[in-house]
């Protein structure tokens, strides 16, 4: 599969893989460290974020996107193939109903926060793939699918705004 061909989830996760997943290193220690305290320009310094950014061919303007994708993908400690809504959901929540609708309203400050809320909630384990392709496209049909998630159901394939 060419580089041109991976989605943003693929790419996301090849990264991490590579620059996070291995805290017994010094370097992957580090690094997630760094990001999961690090401000805007703290992560764009670092080399690996830039990487990242290159392989996603990430422009100034979707700086902030980066940002928050790498300071998130930090706080995972584990790739699972169960996404984050999925493991914040179900029969037994670890995540309120209510804190999960607040999720859903987030804007763009409010969201990294709760977001980084969620992912410690879930034991740091997610499906990282999953979890970059959403926070990368955070809108509408991302909430849908993590609302069908988060109870349980797969989100259908059809969009809702055509039929409302």
């Amino acid at each position: 599969m060419s580089v041109q061909t991976k989605s943003v989830g693929q790419i996301a996760l090849g990264w991490w893989s590579a620059n996070i997943s291995k805290r017994e290193t010094g370097h992957a220690r580090g690094l997630s460290a760094r990001l999961r305290r690090a401000g805007p320009i703290e992560a764009l310094s670092e080399k690996a974020v830039h990487e990242l950014g290159q392989n996603l061919s990430v422009g100034p303007a979707q700086a902030d996107k980066l940002v928050r994708l790498v300071c998130l993908l930090s706080e995972v400690r584990e790739h699972d193939s169960i996404p984050l809504a999925r493991r914040l959901g179900g029969s037994e929540p670890m995540l309120s109903s209510l804190r999960f609708q607040r999720l859903m309203r987030a804007e763009e400050l409010e969201l990294v926060s709760l977001m980084r809320r969620a992912i410690m909630m879930s034991d740091r384990r997610c499906n990282i793939a999953a979890l970059a392709s959403d926070l990368w496209n955070w809108d509408d049909a991302a909430r849908t699918r993590w609302c069908f998630h988060y109870f349980g159901a797969d989100a259908p394939a059809v969009d809702f705004k055509e039929k409302i």
